[in-house]
């Protein structure tokens, strides 16, 4: 009989428990909702302030608030630079406007072609395959290398 009643007492708590989980995640779930859309809408901002937008070789660069903003345009960006307080998010933000640069040409990286000095032996090893590799090819570098049962010294050299 108090096995019975115990039982049930039992599963009357673990029903509670339930709801009280329930009740507590109807609460929780709006909060977590909005404060993970705020993150998102911060770090949007964040962004399109860090990025420089080009377009027809004018950019544009997020500032920050817009306190001094055109003095801060002209010495990040010389004096032919143009500054805004765009308000269109919500917030005033300093938008500085500027004729862009062409981007650097990226230098090609030299290619690197292989060879061989000979054999590497107990007597050539090492640094004297470099020394081989270096008489043998301008701006060459040796190192032994084994292949099977032979240690051959490989080169590398500027093609």
């Amino acid at each position: 009989m108090y096995l019975i009643i115990f039982r049930k007492y039992l599963k009357e708590r673990q029903v509670q428990k339930k709801i009280r989980i329930r009740e507590t995640m109807e609460r929780i779930t709006p909060v977590v909702l909005l404060v993970s859309l705020l993150i998102m809408f911060a770090s949007g901002i964040v962004m399109s302030l860090n990025f420089v937008n080009q377009t027809r070789a004018k950019c544009a660069d997020g500032l920050g608030t817009c306190e001094n903003c055109d003095e801060r345009c002209k010495a990040k960006h010389g004096p032919s630079s143009e500054s805004i307080c765009d308000l269109s998010l919500g917030m005033p933000l300093c938008m500085c406007y500027y004729q862009c640069a062409d981007p650097p040409p990226t230098p090609t990286p030299p290619k690197i072609c292989n060879g061989g000095a000979g054999l590497c032996s107990a007597r050539c090893f090492g640094s004297c395959c470099d020394t081989n590799c270096a008489q043998k090819f301008n701006g060459g570098h040796g190192f032994c290398s084994t292949l099977g049962t032979f240690n051959l010294c490989q080169c590398q050299y500027p093609c």
